[in-house]
């Protein structure tokens, strides 16, 4: 594998700011997830896409079994995380200062670190992805954490990007539930009686979403011929302590995403490295 970028846009967007207007802030607070358009373009996509999907392929878990093999986590995606540690391209679109500025803007920190990062492939007639909220899975001490999810291309319904119940990061729901067919009944249930608005949207080209760790979302299947293609990022607060872990889940990724990091200290493990600082 050839690990430079094939292409270069004079310059890319990866490093460049992206402008967030205080009403795009103050809608992420009270929805808990935006979509934001022309965050980069399609040479900058170009110039990262073919690294990012060699590794993903590459490193899957499960490339040795059939998709009717797999149980329903399996089939909604190939989930390969930590890429930047395996190529210097990937490092460079995953520490991307333009995203992790957006992403400090968002939460409205002093900074972001880097918890990791997940390549999402979901193949051609891979399965739904059920309701689930991501920070059910990590030991933070506080909300203050963001996934962006950045398509390599445009994603169409038919491919099943990403859908949230608005408001939901304010709900109680579905908080000690991983993401299963459980997940997927009850949460459902539950957003259906308390009435929160279900949002889904193609994404065009160069459109990125950022959503909070407790807001709930989904992703329909893939209908089509091709893999939808997702490079993902998951940032915390520059100040992020480590919390007591409340399950399983939180103990693994508590060993996995930030060994070095004691209960209650600042996760500066080196696999959470600074990414964006204010003025800096």
């Amino acid at each position: 594998m050839t690990d430079t970028p094939s292409k270069t846009s004079t310059p890319d967007l990866l490093d460049q700011p992206y402008t967030i207007t205080d009403s795009q802030i103050a809608r992420f607070a009270e929805d808990g997830f935006i979509k934001l358009s022309k965050v980069f373009d399609q040479a900058t996509l170009d110039a990262y896409a073919p690294t990012i999907t060699e590794l993903a392929f590459e490193l899957n878990p499960n490339k040795n079994t059939d998709l009717d093999q797999l149980d329903t986590y399996g089939k909604a995606f190939i989930q390969v995380t930590n890429l930047w540690r395996n190529s210097q391209t990937v490092q460079r679109f995953t520490f991307s200062k333009r995203l992790a500025g957006i992403a400090t803007a968002l939460l409205g920190t002093k900074g972001v670190r880097m918890y990791h990062d997940q390549a999402l492939y979901k193949e051609s007639g891979g399965g739904f992805t059920p309701w689930h909220a991501d920070q059910q899975y990590w030991p933070l001490a506080s909300s203050l954490c963001v996934t962006a999810w950045v398509p390599l291309h445009a994603v169409p319904i038919e491919m099943g990007p990403l859908c949230f119940a608005r408001g939901s990061h304010l709900k109680n729901i579905g908080r000690d539930l991983e993401i299963s067919d459980d997940s997927q009944i009850l949460i459902e249930q539950q957003i259906k009686g308390q009435k929160l608005l279900e949002v889904q949207e193609p994404f065009a080209l160069g459109d990125v979403s950022f959503h909070l760790g407790w807001t709930l979302h989904r992703a329909g299947p893939n209908t089509t011929g091709q893999a939808r293609k997702v490079q993902t990022v998951i940032y915390i607060d520059r100040d992020m302590h480590l919390a007591e872990p409340k399950n399983q889940n939180q103990r693994n990724d508590w060993n996995s995403w930030s060994p070095s990091t004691k209960v209650g200290e600042v996760m500066a493990d080196e696999l959470n490295p600074v990414l964006f600082e204010v003025g800096v």
